[in-house]
């Protein structure tokens, strides 16, 4: 089916659905085949990465293989430029190139492809949605707000949208207190009820449904009953025994920290795949000191061990400082996995470009 397949490589290049278009169209179908050949470039350099066994040492080989790539990424660069002085009206191509671009680290240069495609196409939701990607990622979070809101006035229906503004608001807690003046709790509702119309529009959509969960993680005091329905609703959408065992790690420590010892035990209980041993021994003895609390209190530990927390939002202030030997304890109660549970490979975030790192 090309009309959807079209669409689907729009898809790849900007983390939303944009209309399928005329296949019959001359234009269309060169900027289809440039995306393929976009792909293709990325499968390709990606597998060049993934076997190469150059020793860091070898200078040489390194230079040669970062010659390779950027010869690689070279010819597609050629191809989305020339297929602009073709095509100069093409909002959809700018767009391509400028995510590609940013695919290949060039963000700069993908944020002026985006803006000519805004002049072209200022009704195109994906451009709003990735320019403000980018501003989420190099600091104007000003206009990361606005252009997510206006991304989502103009397609109120995809959960993409939603989940990006979410995630920026969540990590960027005090610039939406300035943006929007409200306090640190409102911006957490905000953030959470933006992931909740997201899950609306995608009920099914795992990645959501934790990034939803773990943001609990983050906000003291522990809303402990949101929290644990927001891990069941993970819980029952989970499609194999790998997902849902990950889900149980995180039930078991939210009713540890909340003090369902006998429902956390039983949790650990159900979790056998090997993958999850150590975090489910580290969640054991986090339940056991819970029951027994050690007679060290946490202010006496020296200051030289290490701070850990799986939530990189909470990780500037609602993380104590723990030994190494033992899991680590969150401010709001919750002991914080060292290593999160691993999901299944097939579980692919939608978001594109939101900024992981700390303001």
């Amino acid at each position: 089916n090309q009309p959807q397949a079209v669409s689907n490589l729009v898809q790849q290049h900007t983390g939303v659905s944009l209309p399928i278009v005329d296949v019959n169209d001359p234009a269309e179908r060169e900027l289809r085949n440039l995306m393929i050949g976009d792909d293709a470039a990325m499968d390709e350099v990606n597998d060049w990465i993934s076997t190469n066994n150059i020793a860091r040492t070898n200078t040489p080989a390194i230079a040669e293989l970062n010659q390779r790539i950027h010869a690689r990424f070279d010819v597609m660069k050629h191809g989305y430029e020339s297929f602009l002085r073709n095509h100069p009206d093409s909002a959809r191509g700018f767009l391509a190139y400028g995510s590609f671009l940013n695919d290949i680290g060039d963000e700069d240069g993908a944020k002026v492809q985006y803006e000519n495609s805004k002049q072209l196409d200022p009704k195109n939701p994906a451009v709003w949605n990735q320019l403000a990607n980018y501003y989420g990622e190099n600091g104007e979070l000003t206009n990361a707000f606005a252009d997510y809101t206006e991304a989502i006035r103009l397609d109120p229906a995809e959960p993409v949208y939603y989940q990006n503004f979410a995630t920026t608001v969540y990590l960027y807690r005090k610039d939406a207190r300035e943006f929007y003046g409200i306090n640190e709790q409102q911006v957490f509702d905000k953030a959470l009820g933006l992931y909740r119309q997201a899950m609306k529009l995608a009920p099914q959509n795992l990645v959501l449904a934790v990034d939803y969960a773990e943001s609990y993680y983050g906000i003291k005091p522990l809303r402990t009953n949101d929290a644990l329905v927001a891990w069941t609703n993970a819980l029952n959408i989970a499609k194999d025994d790998n997902e849902r065992e990950g889900v149980l790690l995180h039930l078991a420590r939210v009713k540890t920290a909340a003090g369902f010892y006998d429902e956390a035990q039983a949790h650990l209980d159900a979790v056998t795949n090997a993958a999850f041993l150590d975090l489910k021994n580290r969640l054991a003895r986090s339940l056991a000191d819970h029951k027994n609390p050690p007679t060290n209190s946490v202010e006496e530990i020296p200051t030289n061990n290490v701070v850990v927390s799986t939530n990189l939002a909470a990780a500037v202030t609602n993380v104590v400082i723990a030994t190494t030997n033992r899991l680590p304890v969150l401010t709001n109660g919750l002991p914080a996995l060292t290593n999160p549970p691993v999901f299944s490979p097939k579980i692919v975030a939608v978001m594109t470009n939101v900024p992981p790192i700390i303001p």
